[in-house]
């Protein structure tokens, strides 16, 4: 997600990432080094642990092209994937064909899913966010997923100095999640794209 200083990467006139345009702005010109082009392993692996006891509701907030969305949809899965970029909402509706009615442009802090979530997935959305809004992003998430519905999927961890992505040190996650949540599973992450390669964690935090 971030502009390495590289003559392959587009010369960008949005830098917040607090603004949709900044990422309408790198979908419009395809550079998306944050997406990974499928659906992660681990994701799947998941999903069938989860599958085994019954379908659950899901959100997915920050979708960016929403593979994942459509591996659940195909399922029979109820799922809601949610970004506030108009150009990332095209390109998932383009993604997800016949299933691109589960794609929501919405901003995650104002929305009001159409069901109570069991399974909130994150994939690059924290570490989308600048670091004073992870309180917001903690908040939020507390307020949506009711005792014992799940927050899981892919962590960046380790501070970086400026971003998107912008990483998040193992304490200062736990501090910002265990008023709320607690940590059920954590596991490395084999197979990561390069911009996340290394720091990727694979968490399960469950309401309390």
């Amino acid at each position: 997600m971030s502009d390495p200083a590289t003559p392959d990467v587009p010369d960008f006139q949005n830098r917040d990432p607090n603004s949709p345009g900044f990422w309408d702005e790198r979908f419009d010109r395809q550079f998306t080094p944050w997406d990974q082009a499928g659906v992660p392993e681990m994701f799947k692996t998941f999903v069938a642990s989860l599958n085994q006891q019954k379908v659950l509701n899901v959100l997915i907030p920050g979708c960016g092209s929403a593979y994942e969305a459509l591996y659940l949809a195909e399922r029979g899965w109820p799922v809601r994937a949610i970004d506030f970029s108009p150009g990332a909402v095209e390109a998932a509706r383009a993604q997800l064909g016949a299933h691109g009615d589960v794609v929501e442009e919405a901003d995650f802090f104002a929305y009001a899913p159409p069901f109570s979530p069991d399974w909130i997935y994150e994939r690059a959305f924290l570490c989308a966010l600048p670091k004073n809004r992870w309180q917001d992003y903690a908040t939020r998430m507390a307020a949506l997923l009711k005792p014992g519905a799940l927050l899981a999927g892919f962590f960046f961890i380790g501070s970086t100095p400026k971003g998107p992505p912008f990483g998040i040190d193992r304490g200062e996650l736990d501090a910002l999640l265990s008023p709320h949540f607690e940590l059920i599973d954590d596991h490395d992450v084999n197979g990561s794209i390069p911009v996340f390669a290394g720091r990727e964690r694979w968490m399960t935090w469950r309401r309390i």
